[in-house]
């Protein structure tokens, strides 16, 4: 899968807004050719909420394990929440593992190598193996931003 699949892939769900931040629009520089993907059936980006998920194409600071140095590397991040996490990595997100999985592996779906703790999975360069499983992870994700926004949202009585 290449990043534009992922792309055109979250762009087929509704209510998605998806930014790509460039040069002149006003976003930090370090963002610039990354994509975050937001629940915003208004499409604006909301202020009370993170992306569902991003495509990240370089290392950030403190986030340099997964090598996205190298060239054609990219990293989807997905928020797919505590069970989805749970099923991935076999342990909740705030517990303890024993076993590290590299976190630069191709294809491999892991905890996330920063905000695992938050329950967020990750992807280096999906592939055959885990196409089908980063598509399920990327709606489940969008389903749940979708839940949180009609909870924020809803009338009170």
């Amino acid at each position: 899968m290449t990043s534009e699949e992922i792309i055109s892939f979250v762009n087929t769900l509704d209510g998605v807004l998806i930014l790509r931040p460039a040069p002149g629009d006003g976003t930090p520089e370090i963002s610039w050719g990354d994509t975050f993907f937001y629940y915003a059936p208004d499409g604006v980006t909301p202020t009370a909420s993170q992306p569902f998920a991003t495509v990240v194409t370089k290392d950030y600071p403190d986030d340099e394990s997964s090598r996205l140095d190298r060239p054609g590397a990219f990293r989807v991040n997905i928020a797919a929440g505590k069970d989805a996490f749970i099923r991935w990595t076999g342990h909740a997100p705030r517990e303890p593992v024993s076993a590290e999985v590299d976190p630069s592996a191709a294809d491999t779906v892991i905890a996330h190598p920063v905000y695992g703790s938050l329950g967020w999975l990750a992807v280096v360069n999906p592939g055959e193996r885990t196409q089908a499983a980063t598509r399920e992870l990327l709606r489940t994700a969008h389903h749940l931003a979708r839940s949180r926004h009609e909870r924020r949202t809803e009338p009170t009585a």
